[in-house]
């Protein structure tokens, strides 16, 4: 969904997902490092306003039909400014929005909640009730520097992150620095960031190139390294996973109170 400029500062990207009958495959959820704003319908029509953290490994589930759901991911270091609370804090979490404990998680719970589960509506709402915190988020030198630090840890088309210590002194702080600017803005190490990173990418081009080239294209030593990589965090290894081979599918779990 296209966001207005007065977003970006905010959100990363809102998408919607619906399920209309019961899937025949287990619905996975990837390892993710980032944290989501969940609007969510079923089809008895009970609605709830979801906040879910980052996910440091896969989880395999059932689905379940008649559901309806806008995602709005928030983009590095605003946890902290627009819900209250820093990422590590929701690591591995799904909760109700409205049951965190600061005023204004609350009061965004209360703006989505009776929203349809659809993303241009969802767009308007927050670039309504978003724009008095903006400034703040915008320039501040503490979420720069988390945004910066992200960007290096990432794999993009040329660049592959460096080693911890490297990126450290590239924005010229300390390494104890650096891992408390990640725990708080994004919610885990700057070293775990990488590992889902690289997993996410592997996952993206695993059909564009062989095992070996892939392991190379994303910064592995080598193919035993992705494939050691990839079943610690996907909980199977890449063939298994490219060929239907998952893990048992689990219920998807009750959102936790608090």
């Amino acid at each position: 969904m296209p966001l207005p400029d007065e977003l970006r500062p905010w959100i990363a990207r809102v998408g919607a997902l619906r399920l209309d009958a019961v899937p025949k495959e287990p619905f996975v959820h990837l390892p993710d490092a980032d944290t989501k704003v969940v609007v969510r319908v079923e089809g008895s029509g009970r609605r709830s306003v979801l906040v879910v953290g980052p996910r440091v490994r896969a989880t395999y589930h059932a689905g379940k039909p008649l559901v309806s759901c806008v995602e709005v991911r928030l983009a590095p270091g605003t946890t902290l400014p627009l819900l209250g609370v820093p990422a590590v804090d929701l690591v591995g979490r799904a909760v109700s929005l409205g049951d965190l404990p600061d005023r204004k998680a609350r009061q965004l719970a209360d703006e989505l909640r009776w929203l349809d589960p659809d993303p241009e509506r969802t767009v308007e709402r927050l670039a309504e009730v978003l724009p008095g915190r903006l400034t703040a988020v915008a320039d501040s030198s503490r979420t720069e520097l988390v945004r910066a630090g992200v960007d290096a840890m990432s794999i993009r088309t040329g660049h592959l992150p460096g080693p911890v210590p490297d990126v450290a002194r590239e924005l010229a702080v300390s390494e104890r620095q650096l891992r408390n600017l990640f725990a708080e803005g994004v919610g885990l190490s700057p070293k775990h960031y990488a590992r889902i990173n690289r997993v996410r990418a592997v996952l993206a081009h695993a059909t564009e190139l062989s095992w070996a080239q892939l392991a190379t294209a994303t910064g592995y030593y080598d193919q035993s390294h992705m494939t050691s990589d990839f079943r610690a965090l996907m909980g199977v290894p890449p063939r298994s996973y490219f060929t239907g081979r998952l893990p048992e599918a689990m219920p998807c779990q009750s959102v936790r109170r608090g």
